[in-house]
């Protein structure tokens, strides 16, 4: 990520932003998708390796070295989750940007300023806003395909599945996880929508919590036998038994949920049953966190395809005009798509509790060993560095989105009379006519007066 992404960002960014008045328009384009292309290389390998966090392929514990070891570069470059998870986030970001193309697009329509750039804007952002949330939703539910098979407990969680359902499984559109009760209450269910989702097929079942907790208790039992050969291999190193070795091999996959035990007792050998039965419950994330964060997520995503194909409409068959309402929605979702993409990650990230990497390494046993006060202190300053940033992002941010993209009126014509050769259509109703077809045409008459967007 370092080498093949970081440097390419460093390198041409500063082209980009000072390149203006130095770079042919040429050169200046190849820059920005430079820019663009580290920027997508740059989440391709921290993706990856987000990825195999949730989904460890491509490597395996080696009980001489007492590490996780790659065994296959290409198992872990395309991991089913590490490529779904990409181009999910990918997408994500285009939606957020085509928000933030349309709110400040729309913003300048409301005072009256930049006009035609911002109608063109607004056609822009909501074509390519519209594709792009398209398909975080089918991307989206991608992820929840692999999360069928590699992250079932998550999956279950996040559906608030306490029983394994006859296939195909319903989906749990509204309720009340009750992680006690190990119940949902007033859960309202539409049939047959889960099992196409995460099996994509009629007959396969999705195991519900209870059943993968049972499950989880066997894990337990296995991991305990081959963290006992493990620390057999540890004493006796060259002098192990081959049949230890075997042993090993035979459980080594199960190794991490011994690891559960450790949270509880120095050595998971001395393990109960009640011990084991705890370890196992404690392999349930928050359900009710992850239940109502999903469909916060998922409503939001909806929501930006029905936000961004009203304006495709407005735009491509009433002329470019738009209702006063729909520009303050638009100036007012701003905001949504960064909660979608946190409520999205926090489903991510809480939903993998109580691991760190997947079935491998628990949380608890990833805490740092500094001092709480060094902790503090490190944490206090991301907090501070971060906190100034954001002041002074968003300060910048507003000054230019204030300032437009241009100085003054002369300017603003001077673009405008640059860019009508190639916008003007043949009938003279293209957004950049002659100003009295432009006024013709940009007034929805269903919403004339105090509801139309101004025509000059």
């Amino acid at each position: 990520e370092g080498l093949m992404a970081f440097f390419l960002e460093a390198t041409f960014v500063g082209l980009f932003f000072f390149g203006w008045d130095k770079l042919s328009r040429v050169q200046h384009l190849v820059v920005a998708w430079l820019v663009a292309l580290g920027s997508n290389f740059s989440a391709l390998w921290i993706l990856i390796a987000n990825g195999w966090m949730q989904n460890p392929v491509g490597a395996e514990f080696n009980p001489d070295t007492m590490r996780m070891e790659m065994t296959s570069f290409f198992d872990v470059l395309f991991n089913e989750v590490a490529q779904a998870k990409f181009v999910h986030t990918v997408s994500a970001g285009y939606v957020t940007a085509s928000v933030f193309v349309l709110g400040v697009s729309a913003w300048y329509l409301l005072k009256g300023r930049h006009i035609e750039l911002a109608r063109r804007s607004i056609t822009i952002a909501a074509s390519f806003g519209l594709a792009s949330a398209l398909s975080v939703v089918v991307l989206g539910d991608e992820s929840g395909y692999s999360a069928s098979h590699t992250q079932r407990m998550k999956l279950a969680a996040i559906e608030a599945m306490w029983e394994t359902h006859p296939a195909p499984a319903p989906f749990t559109a509204i309720g009340f996880p009750d992680l006690e009760a190990r119940e949902t209450h007033y859960a309202v269910e539409i049939p047959w929508v889960m099992g196409l989702i995460g099996t994509r097929s009629l007959t396969h079942e999705i195991p519900g919590i209870n059943d993968l907790v049972d499950e989880a208790d066997q894990l337990i039992r296995s991991g305990i036998i081959a963290y006992d050969a493990l620390m057999t291999i540890r004493e006796q190193r060259d002098q192990t038994p081959p049949e230890v070795r075997a042993t090993f091999e035979e459980h080594s996959g199960d190794l991490g949920y011994a690891f559960l035990l450790l949270r509880y007792m120095d050595d998971p050998r001395l393990a109960t049953d009640e011990q084991i039965a705890q370890a196992a419950a404690d392999t349930i994330p928050g359900v009710a966190p992850l239940f109502w964060a999903f469909r916060i997520m998922v409503g939001l995503g909806f929501g930006f395809i029905g936000v961004m194909l009203y304006f495709f409409y407005r735009s491509s068959f009433r002329g470019q005009s738009y209702p006063r309402w729909a520009l303050y929605a638009a100036v007012a979702i701003i905001p949504a798509p960064w909660i979608a993409a946190e409520l999205g990650w926090f489903v991510a990230e809480f939903g993998r509790q109580p691991w760190t990497v997947d079935g491998v390494l628990p949380t608890a046993l990833s805490v740092s060993h500094l001092s709480v006060q060094d902790l503090l202190l490190t944490l206090a300053g991301f907090v501070t560095f971060y906190t100034i940033l954001f002041i002074v992002e968003m300060g910048l941010m507003v000054k230019y989105v204030r300032k437009g993209p241009f100085q003054d009126v002369e300017e603003t014509e001077a673009w405008e009379a640059r860019h009508e050769h190639r916008l003007r259509t043949h009938d003279g109703k293209g957004p950049f006519a002659p100003a009295g077809a432009r006024a013709a045409s940009a007034v929805d008459p269903a919403f004339s007066g105090k509801n139309a967007t101004p025509a000059e």
